[in-house]
């Protein structure tokens, strides 16, 4: 072995050194930096020469020492978990969301809520059908019926407004996915060319890992990662990103609640269309989004299904319809067969209904005079007000508006909590992926601090190693042979 080449080993060490402990200060300059994944340097022993050289013989002691990689402490199954619990947290808490602005839009229970309205118009039937020749009662029950149908249009009309906001907050979203996956092909390529060139691109990898788990908050997107270092982005099995190619996504479907709802007043009716998620290069295939916060509002935007589990939106919608038809239909069908107090012409309809609009919008008091609201049955006289009476009795009646009502506000009361719980669940988890990801990849700055230490003192010696060998070469080289002149 050469006399000089214990100059090679220290000066292997001190490059080792210096080059892990740049590595621990690049670690404690980014302590606070969101995203960053905290870094190692690998070190390797270097091997004995196989070859001695003609005047040099081998005692089998290594050369020294090498940083063999720099390695990006993260963990891929936390990753991926982080991701899986981020995509399900992000779907359930926008439908959570949905059904907490809707229940806040009924207002129940409460003094100006629908059951408070309903319960004060059934009243003023009963005080017509006990006063039938003042007008003065039936003015109140008019202006009532009013309020009613006021009432009832307005939570239709929230409801279509909840569901325009969503769509557009779809669409804005979908904006944001598009964007965030062009940025993620775009730090694929930059990744790609750099480990190419032999150096490392550990910084760049953080950002693409937050802007995929953006990804997965927003529609649910897994990934697939390539030997060489790049990642396919997944979003319902198929490729939003695929290296340095990222796919775009539109929103297609019903534009409006009407188109929604499946209208059957609109001329010519309308079937109920779905919002979806399609791929803008070939619009006739959905993009089939499993999880995110785009696929939680499109489970918000579906249309009616006839069973009462379609849309959130819709369904609701639906019913506020249906209450409408129900007050009209039992409320007319007594009515109808009334006469008036005095006169004893034929009440006709109480309620009727607007042609093109949804019956929730579309009901309205077809009485404009008071003294046209019957209350009398054919031949009980002036005074009689049995009519009335049962008309006021719908208040309590088992399939009457008030008992729909009820079933309406129970079950979305039921819905929201649950929706609500659910996504508490889930957001739970997510944290607790977070904060497990977070202590695998965060920097701890007391360990930097003791890596430090250490790569400081290994410096030392090496340099300390340097010293010993030059003293030894100047005895040697100077002082050698001049014992006795």
């Amino acid at each position: 072995m050469s006399t000089f080449s214990g100059l090679g080993t220290a000066l292997s060490s001190l490059i080792a050194q210096r080059q892990a402990l740049d590595v621990a200060g690049q670690n404690i300059a980014n302590a606070n930096t969101v995203g960053y994944t905290r870094q190692r340097a690998t070190l390797a022993a270097l091997p004995a020469a196989t070859v001695p050289s003609m005047f040099s013989t081998s005692d089998g002691t290594g050369e020294g020492t090498r940083v063999s990689g720099i390695d990006r402490l993260a963990d891929v199954f936390l990753d991926a978990r982080l991701r899986t619990q981020t995509s399900g947290a992000s779907y359930l808490s926008a439908r959570a969301e949905a059904y907490a602005a809707l229940e806040t839009s009924v207002g129940e229970p409460g003094t100006t809520g629908l059951s408070s309205q309903l319960s004060t118009f059934w009243g003023a039937w009963h005080d017509v059908a006990n006063t039938p020749d003042k007008g003065s009662a039936k003015a109140v029950l008019l202006e009532d019926a009013r309020a009613v149908v006021d009432r009832i249009g307005t939570l239709h009309n929230a409801a279509r407004t909840q569901w325009t906001q969503a769509r557009s907050s779809t669409v804005a979203l979908v904006d944001q996915v598009n964007t965030t996956a062009a940025s993620v092909a775009d730090l694929n390529g930059r990744i790609l060319s750099i480990t190419n060139g032999g150096g490392t691109a550990h910084e760049l990898a953080d950002q693409r890992d937050q802007l995929v788990t953006s990804l997965s908050a927003l529609a649910g997107a897994a990934i697939s990662v390539r030997p060489d270092g790049q990642v396919d982005v997944l979003v319902g099995g198929n490729a939003l990103v695929s290296g340095n190619r990222a796919q775009a996504l539109a929103v297609q479907g019903a534009t409006s609640f009407a188109q929604a709802t499946g209208d059957a007043t609109a001329v010519p009716p309308v079937d109920g269309q779905a919002v979806t998620v399609v791929w803008a290069a070939h619009p006739t295939r959905s993009a089939g989004l499993d999880g995110g916060r785009v696929a939680g509002l499109l489970s918000t935007l579906a249309p009616t299904d006839g069973t009462g589990t379609g849309g959130i939106l819709t369904e609701a919608a639906a019913r506020y319809d249906a209450l409408a038809t129900r007050i009209a239909t039992q409320v007319n069908a007594l009515h109808s067969g009334a006469v008036t107090s005095g006169t004893g012409a034929p009440g006709g309809d109480f309620f009727t209904f607007a042609a093109g609009r949804p019956p929730a919008l579309g009901l309205t008091v077809a009485v404009t005079d008071p003294a046209g609201v019957a209350v009398a049955a054919p031949g009980g006289g002036a005074l009689d007000g049995s009519v009335g009476d049962k008309i006021a009795q719908l208040a309590t009646a088992a399939d009457g508006p008030d008992a729909t009502w009820s079933t309406t506000v129970v079950e979305l009361g039921v819905r929201t909590a649950s929706a609500g719980s659910r996504a508490k669940v889930a957001e739970s988890a997510r944290a607790t992926a977070a904060a497990q990801q977070l202590a695998q990849a965060s920097v701890d700055t007391d360990e930097e601090t003791v890596n430090m230490l250490a790569y400081q003192r290994a410096y030392e010696g090496a340099a300390r190693v340097l010293t010993a060998i030059d003293q030894m070469l100047d005895t040697l080289i100077n002082r050698t042979g001049l014992v006795g002149r």
